[in-house]
């Protein structure tokens, strides 16, 4: 028997990156899978999950707007009888566009789908899981959310909110069973960071991607997804409002010259 055997989750983000590898090790341990992307890959990521004997669906759509986020509650309900799991991961970087030349647009779309998007999670997810006295819903927030250096101004703003979302809406869901919490990665090799390690192996300095944190190195979408398996399981039954920074120890510190030992 699997940590989730009889479960079913919805994971955001799922095409590639944290949100695949969610979706990989959730369905071993035996959840039923409904995951969703704006990226066609997501369907690729359902065909893996079923190859190896999982059970996926996937959808297709945008996990910042209302109807989809309700529709994937709803897909959950009627394939598998129910919600137990909620992992709102779907995130943009919007890139690294100096602070001169951001609008209003700019971040508004960032925080609809970082943070209006996690909230709409909660919204629908917690409405299913309360009368059953029990669900984990987990959010992607980002070491950038908790301090400078991490990401730019509008994404580190984005994921800092999903951070005092997942206090507030732990509070707002007291006495509930339904639990919340969110996982906050340090600099993992994504499509999202993609940008970052092409331009290092560009220049042919690929072995100091990570020098910055203690464990000297960057993260795999794995590590981030265990995270969340021990989050959604019962494994995290006293976990609550909490948000764990998965960075290799970069949070711990304040910027310094380092001296070699």
């Amino acid at each position: 028997m699997g940590r989730l055997s009889g479960r079913t989750a919805v994971i955001t983000g799922a095409a590639s990156g944290i949100g695949r590898a969610a979706a990989h090790i959730f369905a071993a341990e035996g959840a039923n899978l409904v995951i969703a992307d704006k990226a066609e890959a997501v369907a690729e990521t359902a065909a893996s999950v079923i190859a190896a004997g999982g059970k996926a669906v996937a959808l297709t759509g945008d996990a910042g707007t209302d109807a989809f986020v309700q529709s994937l509650v709803a897909r959950a309900q009627s394939d598998y009888g129910g919600l137990d799991i909620f992992w709102a991961n779907a995130g943009i970087s919007g890139g690294f566009l100096p602070l001169e030349e951001q609008t209003a647009d700019y971040w508004i779309e960032i925080l609809r789908v970082n943070l209006i998007g996690p909230f709409l999670a909660v919204k629908y997810a917690s409405a299913v899981m309360i009368p059953n006295g029990k669900g984990s819903i987990i959010c992607t927030a980002s070491v950038a959310g908790i301090r400078s250096g991490a990401g730019g101004p509008a994404y580190s703003a984005s994921k800092a909110g999903v951070i005092s979302l997942v206090k507030t809406a732990c509070n707002e869901l007291y006495g509930t069973g339904v639990r919340i919490n969110a996982v906050a990665p340090g600099l993992i090799e994504t499509g999202m960071t993609k940008p970052i390690f092409d331009g290092a192996r560009a220049r042919g300095n690929e072995d100091r991607i990570g020098q910055l944190n203690p464990t000297t190195r960057y993260g795999q979408p794995e590590e981030i997804a265990r995270t969340g398996l021990f989050l959604a399981s019962d494994d995290a039954s006293y976990v609550n409002g909490q948000t764990i920074a998965v960075d290799g120890g970069l949070s711990t510190s304040h910027p310094v010259v380092r001296r070699k030992r």
